[in-house]
């Protein structure tokens, strides 16, 4: 993987798998290199949500997801996403001397933000995470439940208060969207605000 340093993308059992692939796809559209990983619950989620069955070919069927679904070319793929299965627990991202651009967990089961505030890290994702924290570099967590017990928002606000940033898939409506596109999209378009990447996903607020 030549070029900037990776942006590790983390898929967990969370409803909202989409958002995780939509971010994804806009981050190839801006020769980002990614790796991705995904936990069991969430290969689970993404054959419900999506009908992409990381059971059979894990990269393959991701790849042909974006082939279909997004203005992205193979070779671009094959070059810049690169997927790493959440029991390889020695892989790459589980070092800090690996350098990275930071972490986004999207969606974010309560689960999982859970074993990241804990520092359980017993999967690559949760080590990922553990190492992004513990190097000083970005970590956004999307957790998608509602609604929130005080255990989700006592995890919320210990991470928070390491740095974390917390950014649940909430769309705002005053941009009038018309279609699930819609709502994705400003959702995405605001994640990517916070890992400071310019997008024109969703349109800004102007008064």
């Amino acid at each position: 993987m030549k070029g900037k340093p990776p942006f590790i993308i983390g898929i967990t059992g969370a409803s909202g798998s989409i958002y995780g692939l939509k971010l994804i796809e806009e981050l190839l559209i801006k020769e980002q290199n990614i790796i991705l990983t995904v936990t069991n619950a969430g290969k689970i989620v993404l054959e419900k949500e999506l009908d992409i069955n990381l059971f059979k070919s894990e990269k393959n069927e991701i790849k042909n997801y974006l082939l279909k679904n997004a203005k992205i070319s193979e070779k671009k793929i094959e070059e810049k996403l690169k997927y790493i299965p959440v029991d390889k627990i020695d892989g790459v991202i589980a070092s800090g001397s690996f350098r990275t651009n930071g972490m986004a967990i999207i969606p974010c089961s309560m689960s999982t933000l859970s074993s990241v505030s804990n520092g359980r890290a017993s999967n690559l994702l949760e080590r990922a995470a553990d190492v992004v924290l513990k190097e000083g570099l970005p970590l956004l967590l999307s957790p998608r439940e509602m609604p929130f017990n005080s255990i989700h928002l006592e995890n919320m606000l210990k991470l928070s208060k390491m740095g974390v940033i917390i950014a649940p898939p909430i769309p705002g409506f005053y941009h009038q969207p018309q279609t699930i596109d819609d709502l994705v999209n400003f959702v995405v378009g605001k994640i990517m605000d916070r890992l400071n990447l310019e997008n024109d996903l969703y349109d800004r607020w102007e008064g």
